[in-house]
């Protein structure tokens, strides 16, 4: 597992900006050393942990891109169409017998390597063929068309892929595409992940009648399976610093991260900060966003701990500007940030300036054709209706105090946030 030093995220400054706290993860949390040999089929998602190097240009061979007749560049007419002779017929996976001699076509197919001598096609819509079977060609067609020539995508010897790249099916496409059959990447980070409080309980089991059943926990678990992470579920911590404490430690043992939900304010029974600090030692953040202002960060026994507030809709924003962030860190994975899609607001909304907050929202094609984003009708950091019902969220920065309808915003898709 990933140690770390009880003192390796200390920062002594006011309330922490999301991109400060975006820069101090990214700079202090180790990689995890091991890695493994996966099968392509088991690739995607996998993060890699040496760059994949071309072993052979792709294409491997010069090839038809298209249906049609193969000629010498040299034979092409150019006052009026001309009349060739078919001499060879050459299909995909099969190659010439001979070199193409002038004044002759060959008959070819689309990924069919081209014959000795031959460097343009013709595509088979664009010509005839006359009485005498001859392929009639007509002028007007440059040197070189519909000719892929060897090594056109990628040259033999490129790297391809990088290190810290995650892999996405077009990924392992190209590596099949070299002829490999397994891939290293690093081990997937494991992840512990617990809830906190009294007040929440599994579902499946006796709910009280002042409680809530735990949704947290399993969203959380699903948004770290989505980043590829290995997941064990330590269930409800119960509202004693004791036992939060024991549990963190039992999870430390065996995790290269911690997430909990719950329990990181300064009330008398936010129990995290205290459970923490008799485990290990903790820098309580109050990062400036909004949802999600109460995040707790420490370590445990060498591993880093992230307690994230315990409103459902706080914990999915604070998870994706500290958790996600964090894991890539340790999966050793190319850090980068949500993409933001410039819409137009159909919404008018205030905000204090120096905090950064997300504005749940969903996209329509106005009238014009532009794509506007709409607030959801409701406030509120436990509405998890705001989540389902929304596409996404719209980003307002720190300098930002006020949007009126038409102005440009930024809008993250929920999708490019795993």
């Amino acid at each position: 597992m990933a140690q770390l030093t009880d003192d390796c995220f200390a920062f002594g400054g006011p309330m922490m900006s999301v991109d400060e706290a975006v820069t101090l993860i990214a700079a202090r949390v180790g990689t995890v050393a091991e890695t493994e040999a996966v099968a392509l089929r088991d690739a995607d998602g996998r993060i890699l942990a040496a760059d994949v190097v071309a072993t052979l240009p792709l294409p491997p061979f010069t090839n038809s891109a298209v249906d049609g007749y193969a000629v010498r560049g040299a034979d092409l007419p150019t006052a009026t169409e001309r009349a060739l002779p078919v001499v060879e017929r050459v299909q995909a996976g099969a190659s010439s017998r001979m070199s193409i001699a002038p004044g002759n076509a060959v008959r070819i197919f689309t990924g069919a390597p081209m014959p000795d001598g031959a460097d343009t096609v013709f595509m088979q819509e664009d010509v005839r063929i006359d009485d005498a079977g001859y392929v009639v060609v007509p002028i007007g067609l440059r040197p070189g068309s519909n000719v892929r020539p060897a090594g056109e995508d990628i040259a033999a010897g490129e790297v391809s892929l990088r290190a810290g790249h995650r892999l996405r099916p077009q990924d392992v496409a190209l590596a099949a595409a070299f002829g490999l059959t397994e891939i290293v990447v690093r081990r997937r980070v494991l992840v512990g992940v617990a809830s906190t409080g009294d007040e929440v309980v599994t579902p499946g089991r006796q709910r009280g009648d002042a409680q809530l059943f735990d949704s947290n926990r399993f969203m959380l678990m699903a948004m770290l399976a989505r980043l590829g992470c290995e997941v064990r579920d330590f269930g409800i911590l119960r509202d004693e610093q004791a036992a939060v404490a024991k549990g963190l430690r039992q999870a430390a043992g065996t995790c290269d991260l911690i997430v909990t939900s719950g329990g990181v304010s300064t009330g008398e029974e936010d129990h995290v900060k205290a459970g923490i600090e008799s485990a290990g030692s903790l820098v309580l953040w109050r990062m400036a966003i909004k949802p999600g202002r109460p995040v707790a960060m420490g370590i445990v026994d060498g591993t880093p701990l992230i307690g994230l507030p315990g409103n459902p809709v706080a914990s999915f924003v604070t998870f994706v500007h500290v958790v996600r962030p964090t894991v890539l860190a340790l999966a050793g994975a190319i850090q980068s940030k949500p993409v933001t899609v410039p819409v137009r607001a159909a919404f008018a909304y205030r905000k204090k300036q120096g905090r950064r907050e997300y504005v749940r929202a969903n996209l329509r094609r106005a009238e014009d054709g532009s794509v506007e984003a709409v607030k959801f009708p409701r406030e509120g950091a436990g509405l998890l209706s705001s989540l389902v019902e929304t596409d996404g969220l719209v980003e307002l920065d720190e300098g930002t105090v006020e949007v009126k309808p038409g102005e440009s915003v930024g809008f993250i898709a929920y999708e490019s946030l795993m």
